[in-house]
């Protein structure tokens, strides 16, 4: 069955060197040639502001490219979400997008008076892919995985995102090529499989 499935790279460097954009890419090539459906939408490219206050996410106006980011989003079915871990969570600059993404309105409605939240994305799945120094198992058991699992909580499950798998991938800057090559063809495995 074909997915719609929409790419966000989350790296704040936009430049292609970045082992985030090789991952990314080997997803978008299983994906396309199992026949699913993909759009990318690139973090590091966007320009858009941070929000500074509560009344700015709750009632400001989105920036056309925000509102174009919401429209590929809910077009998907499936998100794939990759950045890379910076002290122990995603990048600011994600973190950002995600707060302008992710307003009332979008991925979630204030319809009971602040009391409950509905969850507007219902219905889709996600993929966080975090690439890290550090080896993966460290980050999932010592240190519990605390920005992955407040990505999922607070953002895509609040929303109605799930489920949600994560890819934790570690020792990137060990340089080591076969880890890495396996790494790419896992990914692309995966986007094959739309999931």
């Amino acid at each position: 069955m074909s997915r719609h499935i929409v790419v966000i790279q989350g790296h704040p460097d936009a430049r292609p060197i970045r082992f985030c954009h090789a991952l990314a890419d080997a997803y978008v090539a299983g994906a396309r040639a199992a026949g699913h459906k993909v759009r990318i939408i690139d973090v590091g490219a966007l320009d858009f502001p941070v929000l500074r206050t509560q009344e700015d996410w709750s009632s400001g106006k989105p920036l056309p490219a925000i509102r174009d980011a919401q429209a590929t989003i809910a077009w998907a079915h499936h998100l794939v979400i990759l950045f890379p871990l910076w002290l122990g969570t995603m990048p600011a600059l994600l973190k950002a997008f995600l707060e302008q993404v992710f307003r009332p309105g979008f991925a979630i409605s204030d319809e009971q008076g602040g009391r409950m939240w509905k969850k507007l994305l219902t219905g889709k799945s996600a993929r966080i892919v975090v690439t890290m120094g550090m080896p993966a198992l460290v980050y999932r058991w010592y240190f519990r995985a605390h920005g992955v699992k407040s990505l999922e909580r607070n953002v895509l499950r609040f929303s109605g995102i799930a489920p949600i798998k994560e890819t934790l991938i570690g020792g990137v800057g060990d340089n080591d090529p076969a880890a890495r090559t396996q790494w790419l063809s896992r990914l692309e495995a995966l986007g094959r499989e739309g999931g």
